[in-house]
């Protein structure tokens, strides 16, 4: 699966409506996630940071310009932070197994898109730019909405890379383009003295001989009388949080001010922060394996039933022997098996619970989690069935060889059996308390039997592809036959 961080940068700070209205816009997009919000009334901005597959994302995108497009007017539009657009940036993150080149053509697909569909010039930058001078965003967007719209009908260098040669009359031009992840980071001075901010950016930015990978600018930020330099990271492997914030300090010495407070605009990486922790609690041989969290995770992640659904229906889907039915078959009698703990939670008087409804809860909750572990056991005994197979075929004479292929394919068809067999009889007990559960709750529990029952269904079918093979062996599955048959009868 392919996926991106989106982070369109919006010229609204100041109207909680219109931002809200514009984040909502990629709310109804499915596949996309809303990760954060950010805005600034003195900048006049803010960024709002999405994650998803990129046809998705384009969608999610498209829809948020054209709520931008209908409700931000740039004649009229003030802050500290410079602009282009409405919509005044869009970059596309890789994130995962995604590369660099497929957030370019995600570039160059949604910046086509725009210009057809909303009339918007469209400027492309950084590792999407198509002249050398436009893979910096800040050389992209010098003269800001006023001189580009003086400029772009007669100035060959400010030509758009699609459109016409002409900005919106209100929305401006955008910026579209594909970049690694970037850290805002900003700091705060002791003073409201804007021009020690200014000077202190210029040192500190990589286009005067500062940091590398760093850009900065000075603001005034008259909401809280104070000076600001605004820092964007460009790779924070090579410039880390912690320098930054050093470099700052240390060029506002020469000028008797200090930095009263920092803080980061939209989303980090965890391992930047790690950076800074290590740096400044000097821990010079720091393995971050034994942060709890992680540690945690890295366990979670080993255990049955902790893998998303998201996750799991893509390797589903995937041209790959596993997981098969037998796996989606224990996924969905998990899934059933938890719809009827809601039912039951919801309809056990907890001032004095039936013993046997509770019984029930706690049957359905220990199969729900045996029907996860079953999910993964399909998988592995599928995998085992092949790899005794190659064995077999590598030395057919073997008699060890043919005997544990057999044992391989038994086991393969006794896990999804098993997942048949709890489903059925979790469905029966469930059915025969019908009466005693809440009437509100019919649709759940009519949901939840289905579910079982297609478990099971689904489990035996994966439980009759493997009996042939056995057959073919001359091995006996008399009982394995009768077990089907008799489970078949009780749904």
């Amino acid at each position: 699966m392919s996926r991106f961080e989106c982070v369109p940068n919006f010229s609204e700070g100041r109207d909680p409506a219109k931002i809200d209205r514009i984040a909502g816009a990629a709310r109804e997009v499915p596949d996309v996630t809303v990760l954060d919000v950010e805005r600034n009334a003195d900048h006049n901005r803010c960024v709002i940071s999405l994650v998803g597959e990129g046809d998705a994302l384009i969608e999610a995108v498209l829809r948020m310009m054209r709520v931008a497009t209908a409700s931000i007017d740039l004649t009229h539009h003030t802050g500290e932070h410079p602009r282009m657009g409405a919509t005044d940036v869009v970059p596309f993150v890789p994130l995962g197994s995604s590369t660099m080149a497929d957030a370019v053509k995600l570039a160059e697909r949604l910046g086509e898109r725009i210009a057809k569909e909303l009339g918007i010039p469209v400027y492309l930058y950084a590792a999407a730019a198509r002249r050398p001078e436009r893979s910096d965003l800040a050389k992209v967007r010098e003269g800001q909405f006023e001189g580009i719209r003086d400029s772009i009908a007669s100035d060959p260098a400010r030509a758009p890379d699609f459109g016409e040669a002409k900005v919106h009359p209100t929305a401006g031009a955008v910026a579209v383009g594909a970049r690694p992840i970037l850290i805002a980071y900003n700091a705060y001075l002791t003073t409201p003295d804007v021009g020690i901010a200014k000077k202190i950016a210029k040192a500190v930015r990589a286009r005067d001989g500062g940091l590398p990978e760093v850009k900065a600018l000075g603001f005034d930020i008259q909401e809280r009388h104070r000076a600001q330099v605004s820092m964007n990271l460009t790779d924070y492997r090579v410039s880390p949080v912690h320098r930054a914030l050093e470099a700052v300090r240390r060029e506002g010495q020469r000028y008797g001010v200090g930095v009263e407070e920092s803080e980061i605009v939209g989303l980090i990486p965890e391992d930047a922060l790690f950076d800074a922790a290590e740096y400044y609690l000097q821990l010079h041989a720091f393995d971050r394996s034994a942060i709890l969290e992680r540690k945690v995770r890295s366990v979670d992640a080993s255990v049955p039933g902790h893998e998303s659904i998201a996750s799991f229906a893509s390797r589903l889907a995937a041209r790959t022997p596993t997981p098969g039915g037998g796996s989606a078959a224990g996924v969905v009698a998990a899934l059933a098996a938890a719809l009827g703990e809601m039912v039951l939670a919801y309809s056990i008087d907890p001032t004095k619970p039936a013993e046997d409804l509770a019984a029930l809860a706690h049957s359905l909750t220990a199969g729900r989690l045996r029907f996860l572990e079953l999910a993964d056991e399909d998988s592995l005994s599928y995998d085992g069935v092949r790899s005794a197979k190659r064995a077999r075929k590598e030395r057919p004479d073997d008699a060890a060889s043919q005997t544990a292929y057999l044992a391989a394919v038994r086991h393969a068809a006794e896990v999804p059996l098993e997942t048949a067999r709890r489903a059925r009889d979790l469905a029966r007990q469930l059915e025969s308390v019908r009466a005693r559960t809440r009437a509100a709750l019919g649709s759940d529990l009519v949901t939840s039997l289905a579910l079982f029952r297609a478990a099971a269904e689904g489990a035996l079918a994966n439980v009759e592809i493997n009996l042939e093979d056995l057959k073919a062996a001359g091995e006996p599955i008399a009982d394995l036959e009768t077990e089907i048959a008799h489970l078949r009868a009780s749904g």
